[in-house]
C-alpha cells in the first residue's frame, strides 16, 4: 500500500524561493506553491526523506501537523494540549520549541513557545506520569509554531539542525558564506556544470564544493550524521536507506575544472580540509594566489566570488572592487562573472555595466548578486 501524500514547507532565504521552487519540482513534488522565504508542497513520507536530502536551497523542512485559530494563551495551551505528542515523540526524548510570531494578541515569540512547551510537559504527565525534557540545542524532536494574526500552524520539523549545515565545512573563516546562500548563487547563474567554473577569493571554499555537488550531481546533505525525522516514532529506516542508495546512483561526468585562489596560506589550507572532508580533493584545484594576477582557464568560464564587504572584513573597498574590474577586462575575458556584495556604493567601482542584479541576503546584510558578462571584443563582434 502507498504512502500518503501530506503538506509540507521548505523554508529558505529571501530572494531563492522560485529557485526552491524549482527544484520541488524537478524532484517530483505536488501542488507546489511559493510565499515569502518559503515554498508549499506535497508528497508522501519518502518524498519527505527525498527532500531533505536533496534541497541544495532548502534551510529546514516542516511537516504541519495542526491548524488552529488562536486569541490568547489559553486557547494556545488547551490546543496544544490536544495533540497526541505521546505518539510523536517518548518521554524519554528531548524537544525544543521554534517559535514564530507575527500576531497583536503574543508580543512576545520566547512567552508563546513557553506556553507550548507546558502543555507539552503536561500533557506527558497526565498521561504518562512523566515529563520529557527541554534541551535547545541538540533535541530529539524540534516542533515549529508560526502564529500569524489568529492564525497558529503546528509543525514538526524534519531537518534538524538547519539543512545549510552539510557535514562537509569544519573549518570557517571570518566572514564564512553560508551553504544555501552559495548553492543559491550558482542555482541563479544557470551553471550546472557546463563549463569552468572559478572563484578567485575562495575562503573556506564553501562555493567551491557547492559547485562540485551541483556538477556532479550530488545530493546536498550526503555528508550529513543525521535529520531529524530519524528520530520520530515512525521513522522508515530501510526506506530512508533505499533512498541514499539511489541517490548515488545519479551522479553524473563533469568535464571541466572547479578552481579556487585566495590570497592568504591558513585560509587555503582550510579549504583544502573543507574539500577533503567533501570527498573532492581530485576534482577542485585550489592555490594561493592573488585575484589580481591571475587569467582566466582555457575555455568557456564562469567565475564567482563573494570579496569583502568592508562590515566583517576590513578592506580598501573602492580600490579593492575597482581592480576586479580591470582584472575581469583583462584577464577574463570570454568570461561570465557573478559577484555578491552589501557594499552597493563600491560595486560601482568595478566599472562594468550589469547584466542581471539580485536582492539577496548574506545574514543581516542585504546584498546584491551581480552579473558581468567579459565580451571578447566588443559587444557587436559577440552578437555577430
Amino acid at each position: 500500500m502507498g504512502q500518503q501524500d501530506y503538506k509540507m514547507i521548505a523554508k529558505t532565504l529571501f530572494g531563492l524561493e522560485e529557485v526552491l521552487e524549482k527544484e520541488l519540482m524537478i524532484l517530483g513534488a505536488k501542488n507546489v506553491k511559493t510565499f515569502n522565504r518559503g515554498v508549499e508542497f506535497e508528497g508522501d513520507k519518502g518524498f519527505m526523506y527525498k527532500a531533505n536530502l536533496w534541497l541544495r536551497t532548502a534551510l529546514r523542512i516542516l511537516k504541519p501537523i495542526n491548524h488552529f485559530k488562536v486569541k490568547n494563551e489559553d486557547q494556545l495551551y488547551r490546543n496544544i494540549s490536544s495533540i497526541a505528542w505521546e505518539d510523536i515523540f517518548d518521554v524519554d526524548s528531548t524537544f525544543a520549541i521554534d517559535a514564530t510570531v507575527m500576531s497583536d494578541h503574543f508580543r512576545h515569540s520566547q512567552y508563546a513557545a513557553l506556553r507550548v512547551k507546558d502543555a507539552i510537559v503536561d500533557r506527558f504527565k497526565s498521561i504518562k506520569d512523566e515529563r520529557p525534557n527541554v534541551d535547545t540545542k541538540h533535541p530529539n524532536i524540534r516542533i515549529n509554531i508560526h502564529i500569524s494574526h489568529d492564525e497558529c500552524t503546528v509543525s514538526l520539523d524534519s531537518s534538524g539542525d538547519s539543512l545549510h549545515k552539510r557535514g562537509y565545512k569544519t573549518e570557517i573563516n571570518i566572514a564564512p558564506i553560508n551553504e544555501v546562500l552559495a548553492a543559491g548563487m550558482i542555482k541563479l547563474s544557470g551553471w550546472e556544470g557546463n563549463t569552468n567554473f572559478v572563484d578567485p577569493m575562495c575562503g573556506s571554499g564553501t562555493i567551491l564544493v557547492e559547485a562540485a555537488m551541483i556538477a556532479l550531481n550530488i545530493p546536498a546533505g550526503i555528508h550529513r550524521k543525521e535529520f531529524g525525522f530519524e528520530r520520530w516514532k515512525d521513522f522508515d529506516e530501510d526506506l530512508f536507506e533505499l533512498i541514499r542508495e539511489k541517490a548515488l546512483d545519479k551522479e553524473k561526468t563533469f568535464h571541466h575544472k572547479i578552481i579556487g585562489y585566495d590570497i592568504h596560506y591558513p585560509t587555503v589550507t582550510k579549504a583544502h580540509i573543507n574539500i577533503e572532508n567533501a570527498l573532492f580533493d581530485d576534482l577542485i584545484e585550489v592555490e594561493k594566489a592573488d585575484f589580481f594576477d591571475t587569467e582566466k582557464p582555457e575555455g568557456p568560464t564562469l567565475v564567482m566570488f563573494n570579496p569583502p564587504y568592508g562590515e566583517r572584513l576590513e578592506a580598501e573597498t573602492p580600490v579593492m572592487y575597482k581592480s576586479i574590474g580591470d582584472t575581469l577586462k583583462q584577464g577574463y575575458q570570454g568570461a561570465d562573472a557573478w559577484i555578491i556584495s552589501s557594499d552597493l556604493q563600491a560595486l560601482k567601482n568595478v566599472g562594468l555595466k550589469t547584466s542581471r542584479k539580485v536582492k539577496l541576503f548574506n545574514g543581516k546584510l542585504e546584498t546584491r548578486f551581480v552579473k558581468y558578462e567579459m565580451y571578447a571584443g566588443t559587444k557587436r563582434t559577440r552578437r555577430e
